[in-house]
């Protein structure tokens, strides 16, 4: 799953009555109410991070490979349940980004930027900056700061949504219109922000340790940013979007010290994750090579295994599959059930033209993991690359059914009708990736023409404009956001 992965902003008519249609949201929407006199409703939160997600899978390069998105999700799974007060569900993103930022915003979703991973240097100082970003939604910030500023003027709360998004896009640029627009005065912006960066301080450092990462890597890793911002004209990122005051230093270092310190074995995933990422990203540049030469000098057990695994996958990237295969077989053979090997030899294998190997493999791995987004994703590849088309279609209903808003499910989906030529199905999979997108009225548009192409199928004409019609007050609903 690595030609199609990264998203920079991702028959017959016996089949069209038998095979229904999967769509990409199925919520209860809570009425929006007039501006808040008091914190917005969790139901109201939820929708806002809806249509913000939507928004930022249009604008941002979201990477959208499933073997980094299972791993971010499980690593945020972990945090998340041990945090406290959570009221929404959790979703974990990646960012294609060289600014070193993490931000997190209404519904539990957090986006943490590629740069970020990359420069952190084990596994619980990322699990700090998670649990941070957690705290804050935990702690409904951003509600009580719409709350504490739309007592200063009605038209603050329609304009600080604006202010929001464009933070997602471009934080800096987001941030001074939010302090503009919010603020009674930039020095209680100011301060409001610094006091929620230090009660997420706390509330991440409490779920750190519970969750088995080490307490210290929080203060280590905000030390490391104010060292880099130290010698520098400008200041990392996310000390523009996260101010780092010596008191907040001072504060988490010392809440630290109520904790045993833990030496963390470290992570094959966490290397792993790093060293697929830097070589994703990086393809025609040698930043990757350059990490997988820094792997090397650590010289521990997890660093060179990751550092074979990098190799291979750069390899495997720019075509020498043959070598590629050399490389990861030993891997997979001392660990057969490694998710991260599972998916890389798959692409080998696919690119060698074996695939019934691949699907052999995949069927196997499914067995111990069927919950693994990322097997599921692979085999459904798999099939399609071996013409088991009807086998993907029935893989990719199930998974789009329980991912949703995974738009590599739709995006596959779309191949595998597309083969089949089902064309109907097909245009119903591409609306729903259109919506995802917040596109919704090219989603509507294409539905509405997907239903001159079922051949008279009343059924399924039905089923189509049910969703032409939820997705007619999906976007009545959201054009509110919009202004």
């Amino acid at each position: 799953m690595l030609k199609k992965v990264i998203a920079f902003t991702l028959s017959t008519s016996l089949l069209l009555q038998s095979t229904p249609i999967v769509y990409a949201d199925n919520i209860n929407l809570p009425d929006i109410g007039t501006a808040a006199a008091t914190t917005l409703s969790i139901g109201q939160e939820m929708e806002m991070g809806d249509y913000y997600m939507r928004m930022l899978r249009n604008s941002t390069p979201i990477i959208n490979d499933p073997v980094l998105n299972q791993y971010i999700n499980d690593l945020g799974k972990k945090l998340v349940a041990k945090s406290e007060s959570v009221k929404t569900p959790f979703h974990f993103y990646i960012m294609k980004s060289d600014v070193l930022n993490a931000f997190a915003f209404f519904g539990g979703n957090v986006v943490i930027h590629s740069k970020l991973i990359l420069d952190t240097d084990n596994e619980s100082q990322l699990a700090s900056v998670m649990a941070h970003e957690i705290g804050h939604v935990t702690q409904r910030h951003l509600a009580r700061a719409m709350e504490n500023q739309s007592r200063t003027s009605p038209y603050v709360w329609g304009a600080t949504l604006g202010s929001i998004l464009l933070t997602l896009a471009n934080p800096e640029a987001g941030m001074a219109a939010m302090t503009s627009t919010m603020a009674g005065s930039a020095q209680n912006m100011i301060s409001f922000t610094q006091s929620n960066e230090q009660e997420a301080d706390r509330v991440g450092l409490r779920t750190l340790s519970k969750a088995g990462f080490d307490p210290y890597a929080s203060s280590e890793f905000l030390q490391k940013l104010a060292d880099q911002s130290r010698f520098s004209s400008k200041p990392p990122e996310i000390l523009l979007t996260h101010p780092l005051p010596n008191s907040r230093i001072t504060d988490i270092r010392n809440r630290s010290l109520q904790y045993n310190k833990k030496n963390i074995t470290p992570s094959l995933n966490y290397y792993l994750a790093k060293a697929r990422l830097a070589i994703l990203i990086n393809n025609k540049k040698n930043a990757g090579q350059l990490l997988i030469q820094s792997y090397k000098k650590l010289n521990n057990e997890q660093s060179n295994i990751a550092a074979i695994y990098g190799n291979a996958l750069a390899d495997n990237l720019s075509g020498n599959n043959q070598k590629a295969k050399q490389q990861l077989q030993p891997l997979l053979d001392s660990d057969p059930n490694n998710i991260w090997y599972i998916d890389l030899m798959t692409d080998i294998d696919l690119a060698l033209n074996n695939s019934s190997a691949a699907i052999t493999r995949l069927q196997a791995a499914l067995k111990k993991a069927p919950d693994s987004s990322a097997l599921q994703l692979n085999l459904a590849n798999a099939y399609i690359k071996n013409k088991n088309y009807q086998q993907a279609v029935s893989l990719l209903h199930r998974y789009t059914f329980d991912h949703n808003d995974d738009i590599n499910g739709w995006d596959l989906l779309v191949t595998a009708y597309g083969k089949i030529r089902s064309r109907a199905q097909e245009m119903s999979a591409q609306a729903e990736i259109s919506a995802l997108r917040g596109n919704f009225k090219q989603a509507i548009t294409i539905l509405q023409n997907a239903k001159n192409q079922t051949k008279g199928n009343q059924a399924m004409i039905s089923k189509i404009d049910a969703r032409i019609n939820q997705l007619q007050q999906l976007q009545k609903r959201y054009a509110a956001y919009a202004r």
